[in-house]
This record gives C-alpha cells, sequence and structure tokens, in this order.
C-alpha cells in the first residue's frame, strides 16, 4: 500500500515491473543503430552515369531500344558508383543484344553483370523469358557457386 496525500493506493508489482520494463525498452531502441542515410535522386541525377542510366531504363521501358542502348553504354562509359548499377546496365543491354539476335554479345554482357556485381540474379520472370532465359543461365551456370546466389 502506498499512501499519498490523504488516499491510500494499494498496488501490485507487476504491473510496475511491467511499465519499467517496457521503459527500458524504449530507452534500448534509441541506442539501435540509426538507418542509413538515404541518397537524393535528384543529386543521383547531378552524375552523367546514374542519369544515363536513369534514361536507358526509361527508354528501355518505353520500346526505345536503340536509344536506351546508348544510354547503358553512356552510364557505363560515365562510370556508377554502385556495382549493382552496373550490373543493371549490362543486364539491359544483355536483354537487347538476345532480343537483337546477337548471341555472343548477350552472353558477354551477362557475363560482365556478373563480374561487376557477383550477388546478380535475374527474377524468375526474367529467367523465364524465351530469348534471354535460356542465355542466362547458361552464363549463370558456368559462374563460381558464389556469384550465383541471390
Amino acid at each position: 500500500m502506498m499512501r499519498f496525500g490523504s488516499m491510500d493506493w494499494t498496488f501490485s508489482e507487476r504491473p510496475l515491473r511491467a511499465a519499467l520494463a517496457a521503459l527500458a525498452l524504449a530507452g534500448l531502441a534509441g541506442c539501435a543503430t540509426p538507418p542509413a542515410p538515404t541518397v537524393s535522386i535528384a543529386e543521383l541525377l547531378q552524375h552523367p552515369g546514374e542519369r544515363s542510366l536513369a534514361n536507358g531504363l526509361r527508354n528501355y521501358e518505353d520500346g526505345n531500344f536503340d536509344k536506351a542502348e546508348r544510354d547503358f553504354r553512356a552510364a557505363l562509359a560515365n562510370g556508377l558508383a554502385d556495382r549493382r548499377d552496373v550490373a543493371v546496365a549490362y543486364k539491359n543491354l544483355a536483354f537487347i543484344a538476345c532480343a537483337f539476335n546477337r548471341p555472343s554479345e548477350c552472353e558477354s554482357d551477362f557475363r560482365a553483370a556478373f563480374a561487376a556485381d557477383p550477388a546478380f540474379h535475374l527474377s524468375q520472370l526474367e529467367i523465364g523469358h524465351p530469348i534471354w532465359g535460356p542465355v542466362y543461365q547458361r552464363v549463370a551456370a558456368a559462374m563460381p557457386a558464389k556469384a550465383k546466389s541471390p
């Protein structure tokens, strides 16, 4: 029992312990690693390589494959900061090469994508594509085991 002013309060230790534990956890949560800082898309687009990659992706989606191919090559020539972006540029170049019946170029671009990012892989939908899926699978099968894991 606790006396507060002229009133007597009866309380159990269990809710008090639970409240203290909740406060302690809340305090520990403040010690957790803060999220990684993000990079502004506007800032990224100030870099020629990233801007060319974004243009290439847009042109690819719009079906402007000649422009997309030029953009992806420009992105690689200008330099991309993230190896995953390098792999994306090569992946899309491989798709274009396969679609336009340039199989050796398609294989070479898939190999370059794996070289840029050993964790590179296609989605199941992309692997199922009848034109570039078999080429990708052949190249992936020839890669060292660590390069094939997503």
